[in-house]
């Protein structure tokens, strides 16, 4: 089986490796300051830096805004190898959808009947919805905004980076041609050389006025970032108001499992009122230095036999707890230790 080669052609990789070669040596005595450089006209160099600016800052908010969306960065770098090779992303939990597992499942371990299990699960319910529509939020926001952006910057702002880069080596082609002119010595040369500059400013006209166009058309993109920018808050005003939807209607069903019942709650604790009115006691003891300090404890009422409370709790027994004694209770303490519900 006879396998055919490639051709090797030597004159031009001996051509491309003397230009290469010459653009080092201008370049080199440009940075000496021992040549001069061709410059561009201003309109060419404001667009040029509008077209740096443009980059720079569009490949900061596409970061940002992936980052924003997931902030782990393991997540966002499996998400960019799965993309690179299955063309998709990875399906996984949020970490919402997480946490709404866990709580439903120790609402079952503690009793779904009870008011505690109970409310677990309608809150792991809600943060599995929240979860959900956190999912659809980050993917419609990737197709209507970091896509498009991603897109622009691989299509349009690669192009402008390339053809920047050959008209910069035109340039330096130019420039080496305007040396070469000054520094023939002899007719031949110098004929020669000026043959080598007219095609080189006719190659680097022509690149100019192409680079110059791709630069022009950054201007009309920003028309289109603005519909993407009002498609990514159309998106989020969507997600937030099904979150708000989804708290509020969580926020109606717990205060509806809220037991009936009066309830009093001293230090964060929830005092039951099923078997009556509590009871306060007051002990008042005396320090070393004639300091007297008075404790002040609430007591539980607790069902007699008879169905009815004790009457009396030692040492001192306040009457049982009214508005009146509540009221003084609060003005001596910290208003946040004691809260009527």
């Amino acid at each position: 089986m006879n396998i055919k080669m490639p051709e090797f052609d030597v004159k031009k990789f001996v051509k491309g490796a003397g230009s290469t070669l010459s653009r080092v040596v201008q370049l080199t005595e440009e940075k000496l300051g021992t040549s001069e450089k061709t410059e561009m006209d201003a309109r060419f160099e404001h667009l040029s830096e509008r077209s740096d600016s443009a980059k720079l800052w569009t490949e900061k908010i596409m970061r940002d805004t992936e980052t924003a969306l997931i902030p782990n960065p393991a997540n966002r770098m499996e998400d960019f190898i799965f993309e690179k090779i299955e063309k998709q992303k990875p399906k996984r939990l949020s970490n919402l959808e997480y946490l709404g597992l866990d709580m439903i499942e120790g609402g079952g371990e503690f009793g779904q009947d009870g008011p505690y299990g109970s409310a677990l699960i309608k809150v792991g319910q809600a943060e599995q919805k929240l979860g959900s529509c956190e999912r659809d939020f980050i993917g419609s926001a990737g197709m209507c905004f970091i896509q498009p952006l991603k897109k622009f910057l691989e299509g349009e702002m690669k192009t402008i980076t390339k053809e920047k880069g050959v008209l910069e080596s035109k340039r330096l082609d130019l420039d080496a041609c305007k040396n070469r002119v000054r520094k023939a010595r002899s007719m031949i040369g110098q004929q020669a050389a000026e043959r080598d500059l007219r095609v080189a400013q006719s190659e680097f006209d022509r690149q100019a006025e192409i680079t110059k166009l791709l630069l022009e058309g950054i201007s009309t993109t920003q028309a289109t970032h603005l519909r993407y920018l009002h498609s990514f808050v159309e998106a989020q005003v969507r997600y937030y108001g099904q979150c708000n939807k989804i708290m509020s209607d969580l926020q109606r069903e717990l205060v509806s499992m809220r037991p009936p019942t009066p309830r009093l709650r001293v230090n964060s604790e929830d005092v039951d009122l099923t078997c009556g009115p509590p009871y306060l006691s007051k002990f008042q003891t005396q320090d070393s230095s004639q300091h007297y300090q008075q404790t002040i404890t609430l007591h539980p009422a607790v069902l007699t036999t008879s169905g009815k409370p004790p009457l009396s709790i030692s040492p001192e027994t306040f009457p049982i707890v009214d508005d009146s004694v509540i009221a003084a209770l609060v003005a001596d303490s910290d208003p946040n230790d004691i809260s009527v519900l």
